[in-house]
Parts: C-alpha cells; structure tokens; sequence
C-alpha cells in the first residue's frame, strides 16, 4: 500500500505508521475542512456571546449567519452573499467572525489549487497568517494543527484519497448495531438485520452458518 488515508486522530496516525509503516498518510480532506469550520463556528459563538451576553438566538446576527458561513463560499449567490456580510457587519465588529472565514475558505482553496508545490506553499502562508499573535485563539489552534500535520495534509496532492469509503461502511456498521434493539441471541438480531436491509431470502436463511 503506498498511501493511506486517515482523520486528524494521533492515535490513528500512529497505529497507520506501525502496521503500513511504508504507506504514506493523507488527511482526509473533509475531516480537514471540518476542522476549519469548527473553528470557524468556535469564533462565532464566542463573539456572539460576547456582544449579547447570551447563546444565539433567532434574531441575533451571527446566529442568522451560522449556516452561511459554513456553506462554501461558491454556493453563495449574491445576495446570499450579501446578507452574510451585512450580518457580519452588524455582529462581528471586531472581524474576527470574518477573518476565521476567509482562513476557512483559505484551506478550501488549498484544496482546490492543482499543483503540489503551489498547494504546499498556499498551506505555509495559511499557517503562518493562523499563528500572528493578532489572530483570534481559535483560528491560532488551527495554525498549530495544521503545522503538527503539514506533510500529511500536503500528501493529498499525491494522491487524492479519502477515506470516504470507511467511514461509510463504519457508518453502516453502527446503524446495523442500532437496530438490533438490545437482541441477545444472534439469530433473531441477523434476521432484524436483514429485514431493515430489505425483503431477505428465506430459503437460503437457515443454510447460513455463523462459526
């Protein structure tokens, strides 16, 4: 295996580089954008709760940005595009709702840049703008992140893996689990199982044998 993919889990990392010590990592690019938005969202609740002494509530702006500013920033239309900026406007006067954006979009564009030196260099101007002192906490944790994972996050424009599939069939896994409501015995779970997946064949049903 030469690359393996994998979220921002030290411990996954670590189990990945003892058993495929050969494979090299490449950070999801989801879990890595996640990141970032979280950040992002970090920022807004805490200026929210800064200016209006409260969680956000329906009417106050950076709650009525919350969705927007997590959508890229592409899938705005203009006045999609312009209301963001009127909320942030009204609820983020010292622009660090703002600036956690742009660095989300920033990471975005990383992604998106289709060479690898230009990318890598892209990643280390981010880096270095998320670590300024100036810069809000939040988005300076993400500066730290981003430089203990900087190769692994470059490795994707080795090769542009995902690990997509596994968290799919993890996802799968657990929903078969949920569904069996506590059964005991394995028979009655495996038939619950097959039923939530559709109409089973039951001729071959009892010919199944589970060792």
């Amino acid at each position: 295996m030469r690359y393996g993919a994998l979220d921002l889990s030290p411990t996954y990392a670590a189990v990945c580089s003892v058993v495929l010590p050969q494979a090299k990592q490449v950070v999801d690019s989801f879990h890595a954008v996640q990141l970032a938005n979280r950040a992002l969202d970090a920022v807004r609740r805490r200026v929210q709760a800064q200016q209006t002494g409260h969680r956000g509530r329906k009417d106050d702006p950076l709650y009525r940005a919350r969705r927007a500013l997590l959508m890229g920033e592409e899938k705005l239309d203009a006045q999609a595009a312009e209301r963001l900026a009127s909320l942030l406007a009204l609820g983020d006067p010292g622009a660090e709702v703002a600036i956690a954006y742009r660095v989300k979009e920033r990471l975005r564009d990383f992604y998106s840049t289709a060479d690898p030196s230009e990318a890598r260099q892209l990643l280390e101007d981010l880096k270095e703008h998320c670590l300024r002192p100036a810069m809000p906490p939040e988005v300076q944790k993400l500066g730290r992140t981003i430089g203990r994972w900087f190769d692994k996050l470059c490795n994707y424009h080795l090769a542009k893996v995902t690990n997509g599939p596994t968290e799919s069939i993890n996802n799968l896994l657990k929903r078969i689990k949920r569904i069996g409501f506590g059964f005991r015995n394995f028979e009655n779970y495996r038939v619950r199982a097959l039923l939530y997946a559709g109409r089973p064949n039951w001729r071959v049903l009892g010919s199944i044998v589970v060792r």
